[in-house]
């Protein structure tokens, strides 16, 4: 069974499919997904239930799901991940985790009041208008806006007349991930014998664990969010290559270039010159 990942604090996007079938999945990421258009069954592990238009899901980390697409979907999307988190407020992320992790991961949508459903449906279209006109403080009014998208969902799970579950989302390899996105900058404790200390279990435990819950190996997903960070800085700062070097703990440039060549197939600075390129084509 396939696994994504996110590799940044938080994603929101549109997706459309008119697929008869998006096969199961796992995250290793909250996601929220809200229908635009659309009818079908949605899949969470192993039940299911019909969706249409103003539906809102929430899809834990490890949750089993897929979607069976009977008309042309919409969906709007917010991802998040651990990291995302750790940069709110102490108070609102502890409250969201009680009602979170107590949640029954049963498919369906979470939205129990019916006000709350255009008011999801204009938080969805003002994202969205941000992330296209990336105006003066448009990060911190997205961040601000997704906010309160979670809010209101936690407000209509604490709200539903379902029993929560004495059951909690086993959240080891989510911690295990966060601790990666905070440690990105220091490769000593990425070393996997500094995690498995950390952890308090045995590295080869550490691996397999990992491995099995995400799909990819400790060195491939490390390698690959520290790729994606390290793009970010190419294409979004005015950082030389030296400085982005010693911002990731790398030894030199030449390291740098070694390890974007062997993941791009070009250097940092090859790799910059195509995608400003593509962006002067685009627009």
């Amino acid at each position: 069974m396939r696994t994504k990942n996110l590799f940044f604090p938080f994603e929101i996007g549109l997706f459309e499919t008119e697929e008869y079938v998006s096969k199961d999945h796992k995250n290793t990421y909250f996601e929220m997904l809200f229908i635009l258009e659309g009818k079908g069954i949605q899949r969470i592990n192993q039940h299911e239930l019909q969706y249409a238009p103003n539906k809102l899901f929430l899809l834990f980390p490890q949750d089993t799901h897929g979607f069976e697409i009977q008309q042309k979907t919409t969906f709007f999307f917010i991802r998040f991940n651990e990291s995302y988190l750790k940069t709110q407020r102490k108070e609102w992320v502890q409250k969201l985790e009680y009602i979170f992790y107590n949640y029954d991961h049963l498919p369906g949508c979470i939205l129990k009041k019916t006000a709350d459903k255009s008011l999801i449906k204009e938080l969805a279209e003002a994202l969205l208008r941000e992330q296209n006109e990336r105006s003066s403080f448009g990060e911190q009014v997205i961040q601000q806006l997704i906010n309160t998208f979670i809010t209101i969902a936690a407000r209509n799970i604490a709200f539903s007349d379902t029993t929560f579950r004495s059951e909690h989302l086993a959240t080891t390899q989510m911690s295990v991930l966060g601790y990666i996105h905070q440690n990105i900058y220091l490769p000593e404790q990425l070393k996997i014998s500094n995690m498995a200390t950390y952890f308090n279990v045995s590295p080869n435990y550490m691996s397999e664990y990992f491995k099995r819950q995400t799909g990819v190996s400790f060195q491939e997903y490390i390698s690959a969010y520290r790729i994606k960070l390290i793009e970010t800085r190419l294409l979004h700062t005015n950082f030389r290559l030296h400085e982005i070097a010693e911002e990731f703990g790398l030894t030199d440039v030449s390291h740098l270039n070694k390890l974007f060549k062997n993941h791009h197939g070009m250097n940092p600075s090859e790799y910059k010159k195509v995608q400003i390129i593509k962006k002067s084509e685009f627009q």
